[in-house]
């Protein structure tokens, strides 16, 4: 072999190690960041699989279960009778939506004990956006009058 055809050889080698570890470091990565979306009734049907699985559960939280210190909770998910004991550790502390019968997403993995451990943790508003009674019972305000067509409507200042 000439001298330029090895370093060739070994160019050709780097570049293949390297595209190697890269697609190694790609697959690894998306494995881990993958989860999985069960209710709690599938939580509990997966047996020892579930607890080799990060997953995402979502339920209503339990009133009176929200116990928070800074930010990590302790909470109780329900859903369909089913309660799941969760246990939050995040860098930031939970939403402003995460109230008592407030729908919640946790985003981690159950431990042997059966507490799911969430890193991350998602709620959604547990109030609906109702008219009040006596609103319905007032008489509808006039809409604003609007100047005569083709008129601009006069600046304040």
């Amino acid at each position: 072999m000439s001298p330029s055809s090895k370093k060739y050889v070994k160019f050709g080698s780097a570049i293949t190690i390297i595209v190697i570890a890269l697609s190694y470091l790609a697959y690894t990565g998306v494995k881990e960041s993958q989860s999985y979306y069960v209710t709690i009734k599938e939580l509990r049907s997966m047996g020892d699989s579930a607890y080799t699985k990060h997953l995402r559960v979502s339920g209503k939280v339990k009133p009176g279960t929200i116990k928070q210190s800074g930010t990590n909770a302790q909470f109780v998910l329900l859903e369909n009778g089913l309660e799941l004991p969760v246990s939050y550790k995040g860098s930031e502390p939970p939403p402003d939506t995460f109230k008592d019968d407030s729908l919640a997403l946790a985003i981690g993995d159950l431990g042997k004990d059966g507490v799911f451990r969430a890193n991350e943790l998602q709620a959604k508003c547990a109030s609906k956006y109702v008219a009040q009674e006596n609103a319905t019972s007032q008489s509808p305000q006039a809409p604003a009058a609007q100047p005569p067509a083709g008129q601009m409507p006069a600046k304040t200042y």
